[in-house]
């Protein structure tokens, strides 16, 4: 019996071919004009069409660039996933990577249009003034980010798990020296990309939060937002320990308050206030938790 050929990684920076990305697993199609008729066997939602071809996803859509930030993970969620039509965090991230890259024939272009549409919706709801419509996601971690950034000690930062890097491009724009790291290459290449178009200084490196390559007190605070819920409880607990070894001044942590584990994104389990306070009690450092959209554990060890 041959061996199963693994599928090959993500690259945000495929080229598109007249608004179609393609990729081992889905064939995304950007629509310009009106949406044909809806084939046979094609699922229809109010913003995607999908076939299953074999293997193979195909989706269309009639997205703008104007549309394309990260409240596309909200609109993906709500009409392919949640209602079972799909499923898995690889399909996930794939179907968002072709949307976006889709929109543009330049993938750098197509990115910094979905980072520089995410960080305005991010500002405008954090000042009261969101506009259009909106499916969830900006408006959800919104909050959040404007939470860390009050509960930040004055220096340098280092926030782990960084993703697509919003929260850190917001502190560098404030003033702050900010290393962005995540264990994904994929996406820490991406932000390194896409900061200097946007006018942010963030330095970027790729690592396991539970093994971090800084030296012990090297970071003035240290960020893990929405970390923790992705991991198994002993990287968990790495990533904690790492957190205290590197800070400085400030550890910072923040999860989601679920019932269960949500894992439409990616989340493996829950964490608790409890689990919170006892991280807390068992430094022996002044510590704070509290709950303002999710739970929050803030440890002081300067």
């Amino acid at each position: 019996m041959s061996a199963v050929e693994p599928v090959s990684a993500i690259d945000p920076f495929v080229a598109t071919h007249d608004g179609v990305y393609r990729d081992a697993m889905v064939e995304v199609t950007a629509l310009h004009g009106p949406r044909p008729r809806r084939q046979l066997r094609t699922v229809r939602t109010e913003h995607f069409d999908i076939l299953h071809e074999g293997p193979l996803i195909k989706l269309s859509h009639a997205l703008r660039p104007d549309q394309i930030d990260d409240d596309l993970a909200g609109l993906i969620a709500e009409e392919l996933f949640q209602p079972g039509w799909l499923r898995g965090p690889d399909l996930f991230e794939r179907l968002l990577t072709g949307i976006v890259l889709s929109t543009r024939a330049e993938p750098l272009d197509a990115w910094t249009d979905f980072y520089a549409n995410t960080l305005a919706r991010v500002a405008e709801s954090l000042t009261g003034d969101p506009t259009g419509t909106r499916h969830g996601t900006i408006a959800d971690y919104a909050p959040v980010y404007g939470l860390a950034e009050q509960a930040l000690a004055p220096g340098t930062v280092l926030e782990l798990g960084c993703c697509f890097g919003f929260l850190s491009l917001r502190l560098a724009a404030a003033g702050r020296a900010v290393i962005a790291s995540d264990v994904s290459a994929g996406t820490v290449g991406l932000l390194d990309a896409v900061a200097p178009r946007l006018g942010r200084d963030v330095h970027t490196r790729t690592a396991d939060a539970g093994r971090l390559p800084f030296a012990d007190d090297s970071c003035d605070n240290v960020l893990a937002i929405h970390l923790l819920e992705h991991l198994e409880p002993d990287h968990g607990e790495r990533v904690v320990h790492e957190a205290l070894r590197v800070a400085r001044r400030r550890v910072v942590i923040a999860i989601p308050l679920e019932e269960e584990a949500d894992a439409t994104w990616g989340h493996v389990r829950t964490v608790s206030l409890d689990d919170l306070d006892a991280w807390g009690a068992a430094t022996g450092h002044p510590y704070v938790v509290r709950e303002a959209h999710g739970g929050w554990l803030l440890i002081d060890l300067a």
